[in-house]
């Protein structure tokens, strides 16, 4: 989906508006009242309301990214597998208590998701934006510039933890009293891992 360039007001604004009212219920209005500026303003920068709400949900989702690779850096320390997982479980830490800190912002993502449903157009750009988010989420748990993951290390790895935190993510905001903790999630990622199992060998 091509969109001019707008301007930085505007998709502040429009975050704003995100985290304060939803994704459905954040209008055109809502946004140009925030920024200062006339609706016109806004509809001239972006062609419609959801192509900036929706740019304006993924920059927020980018400044999250690179503040949780910041936090996580499993590349620390001695390198060893202790202190990766030490580092996965602060991870875990963080995710939930910023679960629990804005629910707003990920409430919107999920109305995001639903709307995709009812636009071809928006459901085609927000593809885009998962597959992106599978290949950073793999760069940052393997603490690599995400330009250099492997396809297949974004469809495997940065897919299946993208998965496990929007299960964790959804489960914590429908019942924020008996929300998961990370102790819970890495015990059952370790039971998971026993049924999976060692990878097949080689067909005989």
């Amino acid at each position: 989906m091509h969109l001019r360039a707008g301007r930085p007001a505007h998709r502040a604004s429009a975050k704003q508006c995100l985290r304060e009212k939803g994704y459905d219920r954040t209008s055109v209005r809502d946004i140009a009242t925030a920024a200062g500026v006339s609706t016109a303003a806004i509809g001239y920068h972006y062609r419609s309301r959801e192509a900036l709400l929706t740019q304006a949900l993924f920059e927020s989702l980018d400044e999250w990214g690179d503040s949780l690779g910041r936090a996580l850096a499993p590349g620390d320390g001695d390198g060893n597998g202790e202190e990766a997982g030490r580092a996965y479980g602060r991870m875990w830490d963080g995710l939930i208590g910023q679960f629990a800190e804005h629910p707003d912002l990920w409430l919107a993502t999920v109305e995001l998701f639903l709307q995709t449903q009812r636009q071809p157009d928006l459901r085609e750009r927000v593809a885009g934006g998962v597959a992106e988010g599978w290949r950073g989420m793999a760069g940052i748990m393997r603490s690599v510039p995400e330009e250099t993951v492997s396809d297949r290390s974004a469809r495997t790895l940065g897919m299946i933890q993208t998965a496990l935190m929007t299960g964790v993510m959804i489960q914590s905001l429908s019942d924020p009293a008996n929300a998961p903790t990370s102790a819970e999630v890495l015990e059952g990622l370790r039971e998971l891992a026993k049924i999976a199992g060692p990878p097949p060998g080689p067909a005989i």
